[in-house]
């Protein structure tokens, strides 16, 4: 196919190329530093309620580019090689971040469907999820899930995928944007395919946990970029079985797991009110109803063409104060 021989056949790196991997670089680093500014304290445990749904798009987004910018560079960075030596040949050239946008967009849609199963289970269970009921249970049988999940086939076939990013290009190369569009989407479906069992292990811990959300990355990165990543899909089932039946058993022995009905979950709660457009008000509502209050309405301001002819200040404030 022309413009993949030169791609495949050389292994310096262009001036555009070393800019591509500071690009990279640098906006996980940037999306890694508003995660910490704006996850930091926010960590409820298992079961974190996710907020308005603006507010979660905005943090899943972001979570995403932190967490998976690193083990998709790879991809992207063949894609940008390829798209640069059609275009050094006359051919025609697609922007890159067209094909990371389509990526992303496709876990942007993962986490709308995640969002949407949660808040159906939530309001469909009558409390069952609740931690003192049923949620330890549902957490641990959740990562056991993602462990039995590494062992299957289409694990196999989307790992493989994700590790051979110049076999995917060389086979499956489509021209335009419209060409860069469906690749990228494509590749993400492969990704979602791959880590969807991770993900479920980090919503299973505290899907605000920064302390997890750093070890799923990683495992993240490891398992797709280093050398023999392959091997290690055993090792992540036998732990990822294992940490399920832990955290099942015996929740508080965890390390690094907050437990939602933990002094630390209540403040995260807080945190994440204080967060969002209107949360403020939130809180103080359900304190009041906590303490069976009733929200009493704001007093309207006095104005001054309300007072009367020939009365002073002070008699004009004792009007209507009486029976």
């Amino acid at each position: 196919m022309p413009g993949l021989d030169g791609v495949a056949g050389s292994r310096r790196w262009s001036p555009s190329q070393m800019t591509t991997v500071a690009l990279i670089l640098g906006a996980a680093l940037a999306t890694w530093i508003i995660v910490v500014i704006r996850m930091r304290g926010m960590d409820a445990g298992p079961g974190t309620d996710l907020g308005s749904l603006g507010w979660y798009v905005g943090i899943w987004v972001t979570m995403m580019a932190a967490m998976m910018l690193p083990s998709v560079a790879p991809m992207v960075l063949v894609f940008h090689r390829v798209s640069t030596e059609r275009a050094r040949r006359g051919q025609s050239f697609v922007p890159t971040w067209v094909f990371v946008g389509a990526y992303f967009a496709v876990w942007a849609v993962y986490g709308l469907a995640a969002f949407g199963l949660y808040r159906l289970l939530v309001h469909s269970t009558g409390g069952f999820f609740d931690w003192d009921r049923g949620g330890r249970w549902v957490a641990g049988a959740a990562i056991a899930l993602a462990g039995v999940y590494e062992l299957t086939p289409l694990k196999s076939v989307c790992l493989k995928h994700c590790r051979s990013p110049l076999h995917y290009v060389m086979g499956s190369w489509r021209n335009g944007w419209g060409g860069a569009v469906r690749m990228g989407a494509e590749h993400g479906a492969y990704c979602v395919g791959c880590c969807w069992g991770l993900m479920l292990v980090l919503f299973a811990l505290g899907v605000m946990s920064l302390t997890w959300m750093i070890v799923v990355a990683a495992l993240i990165f490891a398992q797709k970029v280093l050398p023999h990543g392959e091997v290690l899909t055993k090792a992540f089932a036998v732990a990822f079985i294992s940490i399920g039946v832990w955290v099942a058993a015996a929740p508080g022995t965890v390390p690094g797991l907050t437990l939602p009905t933990s002094d630390g979950a209540n403040r995260a709660r807080a945190r994440m009110m204080h967060m969002q457009p209107g949360g403020m008000q939130m809180q103080q509502s359900q304190q009041m109803q906590q303490h069976g209050m009733k929200q009493q309405p704001a007093m309207k301001p006095m104005t001054t063409t309300s007072m009367q002819p020939g009365m002073t200040t002070e008699e004009q404030m004792g009007t209507g104060m009486g029976p």
